[in-house]
């Protein structure tokens, strides 16, 4: 498997300063700073690519797993809501919501809602994140 790469580079103090992140690939590369991080300026910063790091990986895990259990899924779309809040001092992630609705033809709510969970319990990036509070809203279309 391969070792996937990113890179940051920050310039200046924390609250006036700003950065850049970027993919080895070169498929994203976007600045940050600390009004994009804490506050409501336009722009990215390291929650909203976990998120969507995480959205995919799930969306990933959860196609697998529900055709692993003899369903064919027409379409799976995950957001990711990622909550950084000051905890005992510091800035932590403290919670993420993973909202997901699917199309999978023919699966019932039990084994969908049971094949979601497990996804999101055995999701790469679940698991990396062991320390969050992960929770999911999954829904059947």
């Amino acid at each position: 498997m391969p070792t996937r790469k990113a890179s940051a580079k920050w310039e200046g103090d924390l609250k006036t300063g700003n950065g850049n992140m970027k993919g080895e690939s070169g498929a994203f590369e976007a600045p940050f700073s600390f009004t994009t991080r804490f506050q409501d300026e336009p722009g990215t910063n390291p929650e909203e690519l976990i998120g969507a790091a995480h959205a995919g990986c799930f969306s990933m895990a959860f196609s697998g797993a529900v055709g692993e259990a003899g369903y064919e899924p027409k379409s799976v779309e995950t957001s990711a809501d990622v909550t950084i809040e000051e905890v005992d001092g510091d800035f932590a992630i403290s919670t993420i919501v993973l909202n997901m609705e699917a199309e999978i033809p023919g699966i019932d709510e039990d084994t969908f809602q049971e094949t979601a969970e497990a996804a999101k319990n055995g999701c790469p990036v679940s698991k990396a994140l062991k320390g969050v509070n992960i929770k999911l809203n999954a829904t059947l279309k």
